[in-house]
Parts: C-alpha cells; sequence; structure tokens
C-alpha cells in the first residue's frame, strides 16, 4: 500500500525540489535590521512622494481629463465628453505636424552642435592650468543670462538697420522674415544660451577618466584621437546621457527663443508654440490640452529610448541595462 507524503514537511520538500529542478534561487529572507531599514526609507520618502504627486501627477491628470472634453472657455456652455476626438483632430492637423517637424529639426540641430562645441569646451576647460577659474567664469556667463533676455539681444541684433549683425548683410535684408535664416538664427540662440550647461555637464564626466588610464595609452602608443575615442568616451558615456537627455528634453519643448525671435512666424512656431496659442490666445482648453499630453508623451518616449540606448551601455551595466 503506497501512502502519498501529505505532510507540510512533505510540501517543502517538493518546493525545493521544483526549485533545484528549474534552476531558479527564491529572494534571500531580509534580517529584521534590512526590513527595519525599509520601512523608514519608505516613511523618509513619503512626503516628497506626496508633494510630488500633488504637483505633477494631479496637473498630467487633469490635463489628460481636459483633452478628453471639448471645453472651449469661450463656449462654455458647450463642454462635453468626446473621448479621443481631440486627439484626432490635432494627429490630422497639418498644423500640428509642421510644428513638429520644426521642433525634431530644431531639437536635433541644437543639440548635435551643443554636444561638439560643449565637449570642445569641457576639454578647454579641464585642461587650462592658467586662470581655470577666470576662463569657466566667462565661459558660463551666456547659461547665466536669462533666456528672453538673451532672446531679446538676438532679436536686436538681427533687426534691420540697427542690429549690429543686420549690418553684415544687404541693406533690405530681414532675415528674422524668412523661414531658414529664421530658424538658424534660433538655433544660433540656443547654442550661444545653453551649450556652456553642455560643457558643465560633460566636465562632470572628464573628471571621471584616470589621468593613469590616458598615460597607460600613450604609452602604448595611442595618438591623442584614439585616447579621446577609445578610453575618455566609453568612461564619459554616463556624462553623455545625463548630458544629451537634459539638453534633448529641454530643447524640445523650446517656446522662449521662437517667441521673442519670431512668434511662430513663417513655419518656425514648436510644439510648445501651437499648444500656447491654442490654451492662452485660443481658449481651447480641450485641443490645448490634448497637445500638451502628447508633448508628454513624445518627452517620455525621447527619455526611454536615450535610457534604453545609452543607458545598456554605460561602464556599470549589466546585459539588461541595469545599474
Amino acid at each position: 500500500m503506497t501512502v502519498q507524503d501529505s505532510t507540510p514537511a512533505g510540501t517543502a520538500g517538493a518546493t525545493v525540489a521544483g526549485e533545484a529542478t528549474s534552476g531558479k534561487k527564491g529572494k534571500p529572507a531580509l534580517s529584521e535590521g534590512k526590513k527595519a531599514e525599509r520601512r523608514l526609507g519608505l516613511w523618509l520618502c513619503a512626503p516628497a512622494f506626496i508633494v510630488m504627486i500633488a504637483v505633477t501627477g494631479y496637473p498630467i491628470l487633469y490635463s489628460v481629463w481636459l483633452s478628453l472634453q471639448r471645453y472651449d472657455l469661450r463656449f462654455p456652455a458647450q463642454q462635453q465628453f468626446v473621448g479621443f476626438d481631440n486627439y484626432a483632430a490635432v494627429l490630422s492637423s497639418s498644423y500640428w505636424w509642421t510644428a513638429f517637424g520644426t521642433t525634431m529639426l530644431l531639437t536635433v540641430v541644437s543639440v548635435a552642435i551643443e554636444f561638439v562645441l560643449g565637449m570642445a569646451l569641457a576639454l578647454i576647460m579641464h585642461r587650462t592650468l592658467v586662470g581655470r577659474g577666470l576662463v569657466r567664469t566667462v565661459a558660463l556667463i551666456p547659461y547665466g543670462i536669462v533666456t528672453v533676455v538673451a532672446a531679446f539681444s538676438w532679436y536686436y541684433a538681427w533687426t534691420p538697420k540697427t542690429g549690429y549683425l543686420a549690418n553684415f548683410l544687404a541693406a533690405d535684408a530681414a532675415p528674422l522674415t524668412e523661414q531658414w535664416p529664421s530658424l538658424f538664427i534660433i538655433i544660433g540662440a540656443e547654442v550661444w544660451k545653453t551649450t556652456p550647461f553642455m560643457a558643465l555637464l560633460l566636465m562632470a564626466g572628464l573628471a571621471l577618466v584616470p589621468d593613469d588610464l590616458l598615460k597607460a595609452a600613450a604609452m602604448d602608443g595611442a595618438s591623442a584621437w584614439q585616447r579621446f575615442t577609445k578610453v575618455m568616451l566609453p568612461v564619459m558615456k554616463p556624462a553623455i546621457l545625463v548630458a544629451l537627455l537634459f539638453r534633448t528634453l529641454d530643447a524640445f519643448r523650446i517656446f522662449d527663443n521662437i517667441y521673442v525671435l519670431t512668434n511662430g512666424a513663417q513655419d518656425t512656431g514648436s510644439v510648445s508654440m501651437q499648444t500656447y496659442d491654442n490654451l492662452v490666445k485660443g481658449l481651447n482648453l480641450g485641443i490645448g490640452s490634448t497637445m500638451a499630453v502628447l508633448i508628454f508623451i513624445t518627452v517620455a518616449i525621447i527619455a526611454f529610448i536615450f535610457i534604453k540606448v545609452f543607458g545598456t551601455a554605460a561602464p556599470g551595466s549589466d546585459n539588461g541595462g541595469k545599474r
């Protein structure tokens, strides 16, 4: 007669045998001290978490709710739930896609130029032996100027007949009234203003490169370019990720320079300008909130792509891209 083992010990033994067969290991049990530390950490983070939910979570959820409504402040009695009709209207609009293309162009070109110039500026500030403080202060001055003030300085510089930069052009030239010259000036204003910020972040990455490593590479016969591409850049990848991510997200939300320089004329408006026009000028909360939600989704996608592409390759990352 065969008797089946129905005791808890038998069940535990079967479980252990099953884990051994499948090759999986359970998580080690935490000690009471570790559990207490985790509880303390959660309680300490709770106030910050609640504040974050209040100041970021609620506006986002309210924008999503508004985006599902037909809500025009000029006709408040006509407010009603319309589902995804606002999204269909925005995504089928040529104005939105024109602004989206302009925004992507400004973002890609300005961030690429800022990265090259920022790296050169970071190397200069990192290697400068004489007057290092003065060099860093002078280099960071543009970033200390308020963006609107800097934009107005560029606007007056390119104003015909009175601007010192406009005087280099023909007498009848008005670059801010044409599309491509306006875009180049907007990119120039962005690059001039934020390249020091990029350089500051990259200089923090340069501090991570050990001098002994560079000396060893030089003794092995590596040229200056090989030391830069094979030694410095791989070590700097976490700093490069942060610099590119911050500037890309910031550049995609460009508003100040466009508002001051062209006010979105000649198809130079960005998605932020489109959202501002609908929300503030048009008083259309439904369409404006829909554009705001789409900008938020795009920014989240950009951040996800950066983390997955660069995060996996960063030193200290495992195969899953986790650090």
